[in-house]
């Protein structure tokens, strides 16, 4: 017993420190592979709640439209058929470069909670989280804005260009997403 104790032998500090160094190696690549599929999800639900949000942009023009239309030629004062010359009058004759976080001079916004348009003033392109409108103390948009951008054809109809521009974390460029909504003149 005590001649095979004296044969066996031990690691050699070469091999704990090349074990070390592969143990290191797995847990740092895990780690990696961990922060950027948090990335990605985070990305992912930013880039869900402004869809949300461009898609109740594009609900409330759509219902400020078939009220215009439906009380068509004499709008009720106070009513959103009467948002439809405020969102006539912004109208441009070419959108914005898409993929640019400027909004133009003539953007706004829908209020969604009591359908009133709300101009320029209100869009800010320095956002903190997410393109988003917030409603407290009065509405502000960061990052969100809607540009009326009207047809050289004799069918009348504007193009509405919802745009939407913020930093995700992790990116040296900003997420954009946009869509375009066609409502056509009575």
């Amino acid at each position: 017993m005590l001649m095979r104790k004296i044969f066996q032998k031990g690691d050699t500090l070469i091999e704990v420190l090349f074990a070390v160094t592969v143990f290191s190696l797995v847990v740092v690549g895990a780690l990696s592979i961990m922060n950027s599929s948090t990335a990605v999800g985070e990305r992912a639900l930013e880039t869900t709640l402004v869809r949300n949000q461009i898609d109740a942009q594009a609900e409330a023009l759509r219902y400020i439209h078939d009220s215009f239309v439906a009380t068509y030629p004499n709008p009720v004062a106070g009513q959103p058929s009467a948002e439809w010359s405020k969102i006539v009058a912004n109208e441009e004759t070419t959108a914005s470069a898409f993929g640019t976080c400027t909004s133009p001079s003539k953007a706004f916004v829908v209020n969604t909670s009591t359908e009133k348009v709300e101009s320029n003033s209100v869009i800010t392109t320095k956002v903190q989280t997410y393109a988003q409108l917030r409603f407290s103390p009065s509405v502000s948009s960061e990052g969100l804005w809607v540009e009326a951008i009207k047809s050289n054809v004799t069918n009348k109809y504007i193009d509405f260009h919802i745009r939407a521009c913020w930093y995700s974390q992790g990116l040296n460029v900003p997420m954009t997403l946009g869509t375009i909504v066609r409502l056509y003149e009575p």
